[in-house]
C-alpha cells in the first residue's frame, strides 16, 4: 500500500511545489520511499510515497513503460500478479521491475480500461496515457482503496486522502448536505464531508482529457433476480465451493516480501481466515488480538483459543478507556470521517502496535458480514420478508429470540427520519434503516436537531436523508426485483462498508501507521461466488453466515463455532466512570473550535452538558455517542481548518 497524488491540468503548467506538498502530506502511508514525475509539457504530475511490500529493491513509482508514453502511480495490491506477469511476457512486453504494481500499465497498454477485468486486489491508481492525452484513474471494486477527486482552477485533482487535496491548495470548506448525510450514517460512497470533493465511488474509473471527464462502472454487484432459475446445488457442494475459493484468496494474499500477520479477535471471520492461512505457512503466524478491560467486549480468551489451535503467535494490544480518548483526535484526523464512538481508536491503537512488531501486511476479516449477510438487521429482514414456506409461529418466536439478543443493532445519531421514500421506491423498510431512524427514540436524546444551528437546521428541515441516498443508487438496475435481504446488503455496501468499516476501522486507522490491511472475504472471486447463493445458505433461522460456518467448519474451535456474532466495539461509556472522556467532551464543547463550527449550536450543546449529572446511565450513554460525534467533527474543523 502507498499514497497517490496526480495532477492534470487543463490551462496552466502544474505547481511541482503543489505536488511537493500533497505528496509529503502522505509520508505515513509511504515511509520507504518519495518520487514525483512532472510530464514534459507540464499538465500532468504524478506523486508516489511508498510502503515497499512486493519487490524491495526494485518497485519504485511512477513507473513507464519502455516507450516512456505511459506512467503509473498503484496504491493496493495485485494479487495472483506472477501469473499475469507470465502473460505480459509471452505477449512480448518487457518488465522493468518485479512489483505486482507494474502488471496494470502493460495490461491498460494491451486492453485499455478494459484491463480493469483482469485485475484482482485492493487498489487504486492513476494512468497517465501521453499517446491520447488521456489521465486513467481507477478504484477497486468495493472501495477498500480510497481516491479523492476534484476539480481546481481548471486544475483535476486525485490523491489517496483528503489532506493531500488541501496541501495542494484546494478550499478546505465543509459540505453541509454530506454532513447531514454522515450523521445520518447514510452517506454516498462517493461524496465526502468536504465542499466539491470526491472519492472515485467503488467499482468505478474516471477518465479525463482536455475536453472533460466522466465517471464510468466498471463492476457492481448484480444480484440475481428472484425470478432467475435457481442454482439446485445441494449445501455441501455450496460449502465446498465457497471453502475452496476462500481458500484461494487467502493464500494469495499470504505472498509478499516481507512478514505477513493477521488480526485476531474472538469472531468466526477472522478466526476462519487465522485458521486457513496458518495451512499454507511452513512457520507460525503473528497474530494481534486487541484487548479492553471489561467483559463481555474482552474477547482475548477466545483468541488465545483460536492462536493455540493453529500454533500461531499471539500478541495482546492491551486498550484503556484512557488510551482510546488520548488517540481518538488522531483516528478521526487520519480516516477523515465523522465518529460517535471512541473504539474507533482500538483499531489505530491495533495497526501502532502491528507496526511497533515490525509487521507492514496483516489479513483482517473485515467484509465477511458484508456478503453473507452477518448483521443482526439483515436477520431480522430475511425472518420479515423471507417467510415462504417458513411456519408462522416460529418466524415470530425467532424474531423475539433476534430482538432479545440484540436490543441496540446500530449506535448512530437520528433526526427520526420518515421510511415513506424507503417504502414507496423498495416496497419494504430495510431494518438496519428503520435502525437508524428509530432506534435512539427510547433514549435520551432523541435527534440532532435541537442542537443545530438556526441556519443548518433550516438547510435541512425537508431534506430526507434515505431518499437523497435512493436518488443517487441505481435502484431499478441493482434493486428492485432481488431479495429483499440482499437488497439490504447492497444499501450497506454502498454506505457503511466503504465509509465507516474500510476507511474508518480500516484503512485509515491502518495506514495512519503504515499497515497495508488485505481482506480475503473482499476479493471479488469470493463475493460473485456467495452473490448468486440462496440467501437461505446465508442465513438460516438465527444462525447468521451459516454458510461459512460451515464451510470454515475444519478451521474453527468448537467455541467459535457455535459462538454468536460479536461485533467490534469498545465498552461503551456513560461518562461518569470515564473521566477522560468526559474532559475531552467537556473542554472541547465548550471551547472556541466548537463555536467556530457551522452545525451546532453551542448553548444548546452546553445546556446538555450541564444536565449529564441529572441523566440515568443509559441516557449518559446514549448522550455520549451523540456528544462524542461531535467532537470528531470538532477535529476535522481544527486540524484540516475546515471553513
Amino acid at each position: 500500500m502507498c499514497g497517490i497524488v496526480a495532477f492534470f491540468s487543463n490551462q496552466e503548467p502544474i505547481s511541482p511545489e503543489a505536488l511537493k506538498r500533497a505528496t509529503q502530506s502522505l509520508h505515513h502511508r509511504g515511509p520507504d520511499g518519495q518520487n514525483q514525475w512532472i510530464s514534459p509539457h507540464r499538465r500532468v504530475g504524478l506523486g508516489h510515497t511508498r510502503l515497499s511490500i512486493i519487490d524491495l529493491t526494485t518497485g519504485e513509482q511512477p513507473i513507464t513503460n519502455a516507450q516512456q508514453n505511459l506512467h503509473i502511480v498503484v496504491n493496493g495490491e495485485f494479487y495472483d500478479f506472477e501469473r499475469i506477469q507470465g502473460d505480459l511476457k509471452r505477449w512480448g512486453y518487457k518488465l522493468q521491475t518485479r512489483s505486482d504494481s507494474e502488471i496494470a500499465l502493460h495490461l491498460y497498454d494491451r486492453f485499455g480500461t478494459q484491463c480493469l477485468h483482469h485485475l484482482r486486489g485492493e487498489f487504486a491508481f492513476v494512468l497517465w496515457d501521453e499517446s491520447n492525452q488521456v489521465l486513467f484513474a481507477a478504484r477497486d471494486r468495493f472501495g477498500i482503496k480510497p481516491l479523492y477527486y476534484t476539480v481546481h482552477a481548471g486544475t483535476l485533482y486525485l490523491a489517496s486522502e483528503v489532506k493531500a487535496l488541501l496541501a495542494a491548495g484546494v478550499p478546505a470548506r465543509w459540505n453541509l448536505e454530506s454532513f447531514f448525510q454522515s450523521n445520518n450514517a447514510v452517506l454516498e460512497a462517493d461524496r465526502t464531508l468536504f465542499q466539491d470533493i470526491y472519492e472515485v465511488p467503488p467499482g468505478h474509473f474516471l477518465l479525463a482529457s482536455h475536453s472533460g471527464w466522466q465517471l464510468i462502472r466498471y463492476w457492481d454487484f448484480n444480484y440475481p433476480y428472484i425470478k432467475e432459475p435457481l442454482d439446485r446445488s445441494s449445501d455441501n457442494e455450496y460449502i465446498e465451493k465457497l471453502r475452496y475459493t476462500l481458500d484461494e484468496a487467502i493464500r494469495l494474499r499470504l505472498q509478499a516480501d516481507v512478514p505477513v500477520g493477521c488480526y485476531l479477535s474472538g469472531g468466526l471471520d477472522s478466526s476462519t481466515v487465522l485458521g486457513m492461512a496458518a495451512r499454507h505457512t511452513s512457520q507460525p503466524i503473528q497474530a494481534f488480538t486487541i484487548a479492553f478491560d471489561r467483559p463481555p467486549y474482552d474477547e482475548q480468551a477466545f483468541a488465545r483459543e483460536t492462536a493455540q489451535q493453529f500454533g500461531a503467535n499471539l500478541q495482546i494490544v492491551s486498550v484503556s478507556q484512557s488510551d482510546l480518548v488520548s488517540h481518538f483526535a488522531d483516528a478521526v484526523y487520519y480516516s477523515e470521517r465523522l465518529s460517535n464512538t471512541i473504539s474507533t481508536a482500538g483499531k489505530y491503537l491495533l495497526s501502532k502496535a502491528t507496526r511497533d512488531r515490525g509487521y507492514k501486511v496483516v489479513l483482517t476479516g473485515e467484509g465477511a458480514d458484508e456478503i453473507f449477510g452477518g448483521y443482526s438487521a439483515m436477520s431480522e429482514d430475511m425472518l420479515r420478508y423471507n417467510t415462504a414456506g417458513q411456519d408462522d409461529l416460529t418466524v415470530q418466536q425467532l424474531l423475539a429470540t433476534l430482538q432479545l439478543n440484540n436490543p441496540v443493532l446500530l449506535e448512530t445519531a437520528t433526526s427520526g427520519m420518515s421510511l415513506n421514500s424507503l417504502q414507496r421506491s423498495l416496497g419494504f423498510v430495510p431494518t438496519w434503516l428503520k435502525n437508524i431512524s428509530l432506534g435512539m427514540m427510547s433514549a435520551g436524546i432523541r435527534e440532532l436537531h435541537p442542537f443545530y444551528t438556526t441556519e443548518f437546521a433550516e438547510f435541512v428541515a425537508e431534506r430526507d436523508a434515505f431518499k437523497i441516498l435512493l436518488n443517487r443508487l441505481d435502484v431499478q438496475g441493482q434493486l428492485i426485483g432481488r431479495e429483499p435481504v440482499n437488497q439490504s446488503l447492497y444499501l450497506w455496501s454502498k454506505t457503511v462498508l466503504p465509509n465507516y468499516i474500510l476507511r474508518v476501522l480500516g484503512d485509515g486507522v491502518e495506514m495512519a501507521h503504515s499497515i497495508e490491511g488485505r481482506l480475503p472475504f473482499l476479493d471479488h472471486h469470493v463475493v460473485e461466488l456467495v452473490r448468486d447463493f440462496p440467501v437461505s445458505i446465508k442465513i438460516r433461522g438465527n444462525s447468521e453466515k451459516y454458510v461459512l460456518r460451515e464451510a470454515a467448519r475444519p478451521f474453527l474451535t468448537d467455541t467459535i463455532y457455535h459462538r454468536k456474532k460479536h461485533s467490534y466495539s469498545a465498552p461503551p461509556s456513560a461518562l461518569k466512570n470515564n473521566e477522560s472522556l468526559e474532559e475531552l467532551i467537556q473542554d472541547t464543547l465548550r471551547g472556541e473550535v466548537m463555536k467556530s463550527l457551522p452545525f451546532y449550536d453551542q448553548k444548546a450543546v452546553i445546556g446538555l452538558l450541564d444536565r449529564l449529572p441529572q441523566m440515568d446511565e443509559s441516557n449518559r450513554i446514549q448522550a455520549s455517542f451523540t456528544l462524542t460525534g461531535m467532537v470528531s467533527a470538532c477535529v476535522l474543523q481544527e486540524r484540516l481548518k475546515l471553513t
